[in-house]
């Protein structure tokens, strides 16, 4: 059931997943199965692998559940075969919820109170025979001693025997929800009194909007809101009633039940009933779990952009095996200098104060510039926090006055590296270093290769994410460990110069045996093939299996030991090497003649065409990096400050983080701007990723700047009219229309995107809305 379950939700056959689910449960890992198995699953892609990982785990919890449930309902002896078919064909965890839900042990509720004073015959009646007088019917339950006093006790009890038997049906459940979800809207107001300080959630004070159109940034900014004491928010049923009436959920429950008003002695009762179950179980019930099913929908939503903007920073591009000058500015605290070789090792530190209050510029000009000439360093790493721009400026006009020096200034994002600084690993990394030097060495070898650095920082430290730190943080840590597994792989690791922190996302290791590695390789030297690695401590056969193509040793005794064709494929090369009598180390790289040998001839049981062809591919350029070409952006000079920013102006800057209402962009003045979803291109789009991504460059031009509130609002649609009022005190000159961030709609008619109801984005904010500045916020 679950396999063909997956199958059908993947469009793919049973026997593809059958195989995969194989190779999970015998402890393969995702990045070996779609590289070294595709003959296995019949060619299943990584992504596809993924999402098969997780509805397996999904689907075997709910059968799971099933099993308790179904076991839990027949030891009461309750359980019919219908009520067993349903449990057996329920395919959702909530709808398995629904129908156990009148067999779940609980506290004593009224309505059992009611059952054991014996009123359960009066409920049937009224219920099954709405001609009855209600009040003589409830005088003959009337007993002192079962604490039923009068007829109002007797129908207050059968009342909440049905009341709890309707909010208990599965299949009328099923239906309020369908109608909630589809026209119930979410409406939050400020808490009376909290105006002044609720301000970042301005655009919430008044706000509704359907429930099935609530976008993730909207919704975890309320929630958010909420948990501060900012923000009442509730599920408004009836967004279209102008009054008080009856919702149209009681309606549905009055249809399901087939009760009607037709003057008869218990239809006021049943009237009653309906409208009870719906205001004090059904509709608390409902607004409690939509919430949650909101909250966990946008949770997901902002792990998925978290993920992917990680993804994005660990696959930019890498500067290489270079010598490389990392500066991790401070202006009262000095600027800390550290120089790494090509290999990353720490050949020189120091700490220079060009800044306020020492103004030691000139000391610092000649401090880097004798550091850069005995080093011969090839690149400066700049890390982009406070005092940044202060000391581009000073290193650039360091190189105008030493041309000789052919070094490359960068920015780059420091993000995380106070973080490793402070870390255990660092502190067994640089020993001997003080804490604030190893940010500066964190930061010159993150743009030497930014993701063997990057890997030693916790994800969530990165600063990649959308309100990361109000999402589930087992799953967002569970989603970033899979994202940096399959970069880790994707690109692959030298074995004899790689971290613990990256090898521990090998394919097949974890922590401890990646810390074996290390103490093997610091006692017994580098290894000379891959053979080796099973001399480690307790890295057996099966982790061999799984990490050995993904590991790298560049000179080594074996040259396919420095590429990612397997160890159990190397028959294939050999069995090349004699069909075309060239050596290995010709063959490789040898595009011409590997072009012309035909795949199929190499196949065997063992390794079928798409391993081979695979083969034939590494071998023509082996250990191929996928990552893209170094690029750099150049801020523009005097820019330096938000101050510095004028409406119109065009710049170059970085893509530093990408949320589903658009891109934020770090033009060199120590505040991000956003560019609008609407305002990155001219034709409509509804993902800012189809246009841009993390650690991009691009050129944008500058709509409106709020000095004040920090905001900065960008446009990549060049020909776009921004704004002249540079908004220096946070409000619009007279007489002028506002348009805050948003394309010109003259240029484009579809500007007006950016998910969810449309109608409820107003156009008078300079960043949408104010999850922008709790989003900023979060980010720093």
């Amino acid at each position: 059931m679950i396999i063909n379950k997956i199958a059908d939700e993947l469009s793919v056959q049973p026997s593809q997943v059958t195989a995969a689910v194989k190779l999970l449960d015998e402890g393969s890992t995702v990045p070996f199965i779609a590289r070294y198995r595709k003959e296995v699953t019949q060619g299943l892609d990584d992504t596809q692998l993924r999402t098969l990982e997780q509805r397996l785990t999904y689907l075997r919890e709910l059968e799971e559940r099933r099993d308790v449930i179904l076991k839990s309902i027949e030891e009461q002896g309750k359980l019919t075969d219908e009520l067993k078919s349903s449990i057996t064909s329920a395919d959702s965890k909530t709808t398995l919820e629904d129908l156990y839900l009148p067999y779940k042990p609980r506290r004593r509720t009224k309505g059992q109170i009611a059952i054991e004073a014996g009123l359960e015959p009066l409920a049937d009646t009224l219920f099954s025979d709405p001609d009855t007088d209600v009040e003589s019917a409830a005088s003959e339950y009337v007993n002192a001693d079962s604490g039923v006093a009068d007829t109002k006790a007797a129908l207050e009890g059968a009342r909440y025997i049905l009341m709890e038997r309707f909010a208990e049906d599965a299949s009328l459940l099923a239906k309020v929800r369908k109608y909630l979800t589809e026209n119930a809207h979410v409406k939050s107001t400020v808490v009376s009194g909290k105006e002044q300080e609720a301000a970042k959630y301005k655009d919430y004070f008044e706000h509704s909007e359907k429930y099935k159109n609530v976008p993730s940034h909207r919704a975890l900014a309320m929630f958010r809101g909420r948990n501060e004491g900012m923000l009442h928010i509730q599920l408004d049923a009836d967004p279209q009633s102008e009054d008080n009436g009856p919702s149209h959920c009681e309606h549905i429950i009055a249809n399901h039940y087939d009760i009607m008003h037709r003057g008869r002695g218990a239809d006021d009762f049943l009237a009653q009933v309906v409208q009870w179950t719906w205001k004090i179980k059904i509709g608390l019930h409902m607004e409690t779990e939509l919430f949650s099913a909101l909250r966990e929908r946008a949770e997901e939503e902002a792990i998925e952009v978290f993920a992917k903007n990680l993804n994005d920073l660990l696959m930019a591009a890498p500067a290489g095996a270079k010598t490389t000058m990392g500066l991790d500015p401070g202006l009262r605290t000095g600027v800390k200098v550290a120089v790494v070789d090509s290999t990353g090792k720490v050949v020189a530190t120091n700490t220079i104060f060009p800044h306020a209050p020492q103004n030691q510029w000139d000391k610092s000009i000649r401090t880097l510039t004798t550091l850069c000439k005995q080093y011969k360093v090839d690149l400066i790493s700049i890390g982009n926090g406070t005092g940044s721009r202060e000391t581009d400026k000073l290193v650039g006009e360091m190189l105008k006055n030493n041309s000789e020096l052919t070094a490359q200034k960068i920015m780059v994002s420091e993000a995380g590296a106070s973080v490793y600084s402070a870390s255990e690993l660092a502190s067994k990394e640089l020993p001997d270093l003080d804490v604030s030097i190893r940010g500066a060495v964190s930061i010159a070898r993150r743009l030497q290769d930014p993701l063997a650095e990057l890997v030693k920082i916790e994800p969530k430290a990165i600063g990649v994410g959308q309100y990361q730190h109000d999402v589930s943080q087992s799953q967002l840590g569970k989603s970033l460990d899979r994202v940096i597994e399959d970069c880790v792989n994707a690109v692959g690791v030298d074995l004899n110069t790689a971290s613990p922190a990256l090898l521990s996302y090998v394919s097949g290791l974890n922590k401890t045996l990646a810390h074996n590695i290390v103490n093997f390789r610091d006692t017994n030297g580098a290894f000379p093939d891959r053979k080796a690695l099973l001399k480690v401590e307790r890295l057996g056969p099966k982790a061999f299996e799984q990490a050995a193509g993904f590991l790298r040793i560049v000179n080594g005794t074996n040259p396919l030991d420095a590429s990612a064709v397997h160890p159990e494929a190397y028959p294939v090369v050999d069995k090349i090497v004699d069909t075309t009598a060239v050596a290995v180390n010709d063959i490789i790289g040898n595009t011409e003649l590997l072009k012309s040998l035909s795949p199929d001839t190499f196949t065997s049981d063992a390794f079928g065409l798409p391993t081979v062809k695979d083969i034939l591919k590494e071998l023509d350029k082996p250990g191929r990096d996928p990552r893209p070409e170094f690029k750099t952006a150049a801020f523009k000079e005097g820019v330096e400050t938000i101050n510095d920013l004028k409406p119109g102006m065009i710049l170059e800057g970085v893509v530093s983080n990408v949320a589903n209402f658009g891109a934020f962009v770090d033009v060199g003045v120590h505040q991000d701007g956003l560019v609008h979803i609407s305002a990155l291109t001219n034709k409509f789009i509804s993902d800012p990723r189809e246009v841009v991504k993390a650690g991009d460059i691009v050129k944008v031009k500058v709509l409106e700047v709020d000095v004040p509130r920090k905001r900065i609002s960008f446009t990549m649609r060049l020909d776009d009219t921004p704004n002249q009022n540079n908004n220096a005190g946070g409000k619009p000159a007279a007489g002028k229309t506002q348009n805050k961030g948003r394309a010109n709609p003259k240029a484009n008619p579809r500007s007006n995107q950016g998910g969810g109801n449309r109608n409820s984005q107003p156009q008078n904010s300079a960043m949408g809305n104010a999850f922008a500045d709790a989003f900023a916020k979060a980010k720093k």
